[in-house]
């Protein structure tokens, strides 16, 4: 079997790069930095816990290793990180750099606002300097 990314989150997202597990994801959303893992297995996972232990351990360090980046370019107040799952069941994490002074502070980003979509120099400038610290 072959990898395939939801539909969801294939129109939603921008493809970064692949890490060693996963598939690394800008939401396409200028108001937050927010980046998505989605491990690339075969078979239907929709829970941490449906993975072997080499990719659970895989995953985690990925996960660690994007809240490092996020932190280290962005400085944010505080990192949320989640792999929630309602709307879209193929297992991914989120992870969402967020500040005091964003417009959804202190809720939850998912729904606050509607998504305002990043300009193509902003894209291209945030996409270079992710994929500029992960090597991709």
């Amino acid at each position: 079997m072959v990898f395939l990314l939801d539909q969801k989150l294939q129109a939603d997202c921008i493809k970064l790069g692949e890490l060693k597990l996963s598939r690394l994801l800008l939401m396409n959303d200028s108001q937050y930095p927010w980046l998505i893992l989605v491990p690339r297995c075969t078979t239907a996972i929709h829970e941490v816990h449906e993975l072997n232990d080499s990719d659970r351990r895989s995953l985690m360090d990925e996960s660690n290793r994007v809240a490092l980046a996020l932190q280290e370019i962005y400085k944010p107040d505080k990192l949320n990180i989640a792999a929630i799952g309602n709307i879209v069941s193929q297992l991914h994490i989120h992870h969402v750099a967020r500040f005091k002074n964003d417009i959804a502070w202190p809720a939850p980003v998912w729904g606050a606002k509607p998504r305002i979509a990043y300009d193509q120099d902003k894209l291209q400038n945030t996409c270079a300097v992710i994929k500029n610290h992960f090597n991709l």
